[in-house]
C-alpha cells in the first residue's frame, strides 16, 4: 500500500486553495467538499504524526551518530534539489546523525559519474544510501548493486518505474521511493489555466488553447508526466488544444529562455499559454515573454512547478499565472525517516508519497513564508 506523508499546514493549504475558486472556474467547491477535504487532511495528518512518532521512538532506541549516510544528488545546480538536500542534511542532523557522517555528492547530471559515486559509497561501507538518480532508467542496475551489498536504499524525487518498484516488493528488499506523484503536478498546472476560463485564455478567438511546452529531462518520469497531464487536464474538460512548440529545456533557465524566445518569434501573438515542467524554466520563459513585449495575465499565461521563492514572488506580482508547490520539506523528512526505519529494523513500505499544492495569488504568500 502506498503511504502518504502530508503535514497539516499543507493539507489545509490545499483545502483553502480549492475553496477559493475563480469566477470563471468550471468547477465549484461546496462546503461539503471542503469539509470532506478537511477530514481527509486530518486523517492524513494523523498518519503523518504517527509516522513521525514512530521514527522518534526508533531514534530514541538507537544511536545514529555513528551511522554513515551516503546521499547522491543528480545535479547540485538544480534549484529544487538544492532546497531538498539542504533540508535533508539539516533534518538528518536533527535526528541524531553526525554531520561528519553525512556525505552528499553531486552527480553532475552524468549517470556514469553517479554510478562511480555509488560504488565508492558501497566500498566505504555506508549504512544507508539515499539516491536521486540521474536517470530513472538506471534504477534496476543501481538497486541490484546496492541490495547485493546489503545496504538499505531510499530513492528520492525521481521515481523508478512500476516494474522496478514491483521487484522490491516481490523480493522483500529494503528499498523504497519517497516523492510526489508527478501526474498530480501536471494536472494542477492544467487546472491553473482552466480556472481562468476558456474565454479569458483564448486570446486569438480560435476556440483552442494555443500553447508552448518546455520539458525538463525527457528521460525523467516527472517531466514526462507533467508534460502529459498538464494538457490532459484541459482535454479531459473538453477544451481543444493546439501545441505550437514542444521543446526540451533540461530544467535550465537559460535553455527555456531561448526556447520560448524562438517560439514567440515564430508564432507571435498566437501563443496563449506557456507550460514549463519546473520553475527555473518558467523564470527563463518569463524573461523571453517580457523581452517580446508580452504581459503575463493580460495576453499570455505562464505556469511552472516547484514554488521557488522567485517564482512565488512573481505569482504574487502577477507576472506568473501560478506554480505548483513541490514539497521538499515533507519529501526530505520522509526520506530521512525511512533511512532511520531501515537502520532500526522498523522497515518501510515500498512507496512513500506526498501531495503537491496548487499555488495562485491567493496562497502564494503562505507558501513563500514557509520556504523562506
Amino acid at each position: 500500500m502506498k503511504r502518504k506523508a502530508v503535514s497539516l499546514i499543507l493539507a489545509l493549504t490545499m483545502v483553502a486553495a480549492t475553496a477559493v475558486g475563480c469566477g470563471n472556474s468550471t468547477t465549484t467547491t461546496t462546503t461539503d467538499d471542503a469539509a470532506e477535504a478537511t477530514d481527509e487532511a486530518t486523517t492524513e495528518e494523523t498518519g503523518a504524526e504517527d509516522a513521525a512518532e514512530a521514527t522518534a521512538d526508533a531514534v530514541s532506541n538507537a544511536d545514529l551518530a555513528d551511522k554513515k549516510v551516503g546521499v547522491c544528488i543528480y545535479q547540485f545546480s538544480d534549484n529544487f534539489m538544492t532546497l531538498f538536500r539542504t533540508e535533508l542534511q539539516n533534518y538528518l542532523v536533527s535526528l541524531g546523525f553526525a554531520e561528519s557522517n553525512i556525505t552528499i555528492v553531486d552527480g553532475a547530471n552524468d549517470q556514469a559519474t553517479q554510478s562511480g559515486q555509488i560504488d565508492n559509497f558501497i566500498t566505504q561501507g555506508v549504512d544507508v544510501l539515499i539516491i536521486n538518480p540521474v536517470n530513472s532508467s538506471s534504477a534496476a542496475t543501481i538497486t541490484d548493486k546496492v541490495v547485493a551489498a546489503d545496504i538499505p536504499l531510499v530513492y528520492i524525487n525521481r521515481e523508478p518505474d512500476e516494474s522496478e518498484e514491483a521487484r522490491w516488493e516481490e523480493n522483500g528488499w529494503n528499498v523504497t521511493y519517497v516523492g510526489c506523484d508527478a501526474s498530480q503536478s501536471g494536472t494542477f498546472q492544467g487546472e491553473l489555466i482552466m480556472d481562468l476560463g476558456l474565454e479569458t485564455v483564448d486570446k486569438n478567438g480560435n476556440g483552442k488553447v494555443d500553447y508552448i511546452m518546455v520539458e525538463g529531462d525527457p528521460e525523467n518520469i516527472d517531466a514526462q508526466l507533467r508534460t502529459e497531464y498538464s494538457v490532459k487536464a484541459l482535454t479531459d474538460a473538453g477544451w481543444e488544444v493546439n501545441c505550437l512548440s514542444d521543446q526540451v529545456g533540461n530544467w535550465a533557465q537559460d535553455q527555456a529562455q531561448s526556447i520560448v524566445a524562438n517560439a514567440l518569434g515564430q508564432y507571435g501573438d498566437d501563443v496563449e499559454v506557456v507550460f514549463c515542467n519546473n520553475d527555473a524554466m518558467a523564470l527563463g520563459a518569463l524573461q523571453a515573454i517580457q523581452a517580446a513585449g508580452r504581459t503575463v495575465g493580460e495576453d499570455i499565461y505562464l505556469v511552472g512547478v516547484d514554488a521557488l521563492s522567485e517564482a512565488l514572488e512573481n505569482v504574487l506580482a502577477g507576472t506568473m499565472t501560478g506554480t505548483v508547490f513541490n514539497d521538499h520539506f515533507s519529501q526530505s523528512h520522509s526520506a530521512a525517516d525511512a533511512a532511520v526505519n531501515y537502520l532500526t529494523g522498523a522497515g518501510n513500505e515500498h512507496y512513500i508519497g506526498c501531495d503537491y499544492v496548487k499555488v495562485t495569488q491567493d496562497n502564494a504568500q503562505e507558501i513563500l513564508d514557509m520556504v523562506q
